[in-house]
């Protein structure tokens, strides 16, 4: 079982950076891709970053790219969003989640285990 736990979101305003991050309650954190998605209100939830085992191989969705940067930390069992450039577009509820593999997925089916959120505003 794997307990993931995001943290970091808040207010913003439209031009600024935000940094969340997700700790992993697992021992062997490295053996697993990380995503981050979100979900805005009326909205399905959608992929936004994914990074796999070792950090060497990250994907973006094309909404995000050149604008956040995903990375881990294996020592620390922590997975990073780096958010700049934020839009109000971009405000939701952040979500990580967690896949039994070394290879990132962009597919939300993907992924076993979700944190419970943490919720980013962008005001205009």
């Amino acid at each position: 079982q794997v307990h993931l736990a995001e943290s970091g979101g808040g207010l913003v305003q439209a031009g600024g950076s935000l940094r969340v991050s997700c700790a992993a309650s697992v021992r062997t954190f490295s053996m697993y891709a990380m995503g981050w998605f979100r979900q805005a209100p009326g909205k399905e939830r959608e992929f936004v970053a994914a990074i796999g085992w070792s950090g060497s191989s990250t994907y973006y969705a094309d909404s995000v790219k050149g604008r956040f940067t995903i990375s881990r930390d294996n020592a620390k069992n922590t997975v990073y969003l780096q958010m700049n450039s934020l839009k109000p577009e971009d405000t939701a509820v952040y979500y990580c989640a967690a896949r039994p593999s070394d290879i990132a997925s962009m597919n939300r089916n993907d992924y076993a285990y979700w944190g419970q959120g943490t919720r980013v505003t962008v005001s205009s």
